[in-house]
């Protein structure tokens, strides 16, 4: 059934408003810094960065509006946190045009995932402790740089640190955006904001044309896919069913594979399903009617596209950061993500070890032929898995009696 605008408004309540908006200010202020620390690790000019902020908001924003409405259920698609970090951690050695190419190789695999019907059976290959190990050693790694970050600038991180350990305690879901606020007031006390980066201009889209390395493809594209589709599309799928609805997953997974191939030559790497702000829209608190909550997921897509059209502002102000507040916000903002998926990888006796070698892997850094550590730790745990796992023939098993 085709909705007309006065029945969104009439469905639309205050606090389907203020739900939307608190999902987009949870997702933009936790997570943002490490989508620019990800450009910027690409060698990406401040006009790239703009564009990146640009098409991943609008990307996020149209998608919501366009798939909440047509399901009638509070859909929320957003950037991929945890493919950030896959992209920040294999950028050494890959140029901004070779990820792009990953990125488009990437979007082919999801839009292929969801036309075939194969994301469940792909995602079944992936024991779910590999893959929760895989993204916990891969986010490891920035937590491990934010702390880093205390040893040169020390009152900066450590003020940092508390204004999160306090946020966690008195008001969680803003204890980022605290972090944030006080980080930018201790950076500007200290004289180390560059105020000639801030900027106000409308952001505008910048192509990047996509070139083919097997080593970017391999070192990025895959793992990028890998943890996308299992951090954030089995949780995202899981989050709204346990709400209650019951939307198209393959088609949602083939319209999140084609606007990540449209989007990526202009820095959209990676669109999906939320997992963690999709929470804040499928609550009841959003709306009290579960049938008109999908208006929550709406009002977010709105405020994304406000976001993506102010991507010179948001990238300037970032810009003005100096590095070590970027690391920090996205280590800390990254924690109950890090520890969640370290809980999945181990609570299980008979993948743990195959688990705590795919993390150590992935943590280490290690780059093999030119691809980086987080392929090599999905490699190393399944070869664990496959040698723990392997039965010889029941003749060879056999022993003497004494």
């Amino acid at each position: 059934m085709v909705l007309s605008l006065r029945q969104i408004f009439r469905d639309t309540s205050l606090t389907s408003v203020s739900s939307g908006f608190v999902a987009t200010l949870v997702a933009f202020t936790s997570t943002i810094a490490l989508v620019f620390h990800a450009a910027r690790s690409l060698g990406a000019s401040p006009e790239q960065v703009t564009s990146w902020v640009l098409v991943l908001g609008l990307g996020m924003g149209l998608s919501s509006i366009g798939l909440s409405l047509w399901t009638r259920a509070p859909i929320l698609i957003t950037w991929s946190t945890p493919g950030a970090a896959v992209i920040a951690s294999a950028a050494n050695g890959v140029s901004l045009s070779e990820a792009t190419g990953a990125f488009m190789v990437c979007g082919v695999l999801m839009w292929l995932c969801g036309v075939t019907g194969w994301f469940a059976r792909v995602m079944n290959r992936i024991p779910y402790a590999l893959a929760s190990a895989l993204l916990a050693g891969i986010l490891a790694k920035f937590a491990l740089l934010a702390f880093a970050e205390a040893a040169p600038h020390p009152l900066l991180v450590i003020g940092m640190m508390l204004t999160y350990l306090l946020g966690k305690r008195w008001w969680p879901r803003y204890a980022v955006l605290g972090v944030l606020l006080v980080g930018a007031l201790l950076a500007w006390q200290q004289g180390q904001l560059n105020a000639e980066q801030l900027t106000w201009s409308v952001a505008t889209p910048v192509w990047v044309t996509p070139s083919w390395s097997w080593l970017a493809v391999i070192g990025m594209g895959l793992p990028l896919f890998i943890v996308t589709m299992a951090s954030q599309a089995v949780p995202g799928v899981s989050a709204i069913r346990v709400s209650g609805y019951e939307p198209p997953v393959s088609r949602l997974m083939s319209w999140s594979g084609l606007v990540t191939l449209i989007g990526a030559p202009f820095g959209g790497y990676a669109f999906n399903l939320a997992a963690i702000t999709a929470a804040i829209v499928l609550n009841p608190h959003a709306h009290a009617d579960p049938s008109k909550r999908y208006t929550a997921a709406v009002m977010a897509g709105l405020f994304y596209v406000a976001m993506g059209l102010l991507g010179g502002a948001v990238a300037g102000v970032l810009a003005a950061f100096p590095g070590a507040l970027i690391m920090s916000v996205a280590g800390l903002a990254l924690l109950g993500t890090i520890g969640n998926g370290l809980a999945s990888a181990l609570k299980d006796d008979h993948h743990r070890e195959a688990a705590l070698i795919t993390f150590l892997v992935t943590l280490s850094g290690v780059t093999l032929m030119g691809i980086g550590s987080a392929f090599w730790g999905l490699v190393a745990g399944t070869l664990t898995l496959f040698v723990e796992n392997f039965r010889v023939h029941p003749a060879d098993d056999q022993t003497d009696e004494p």
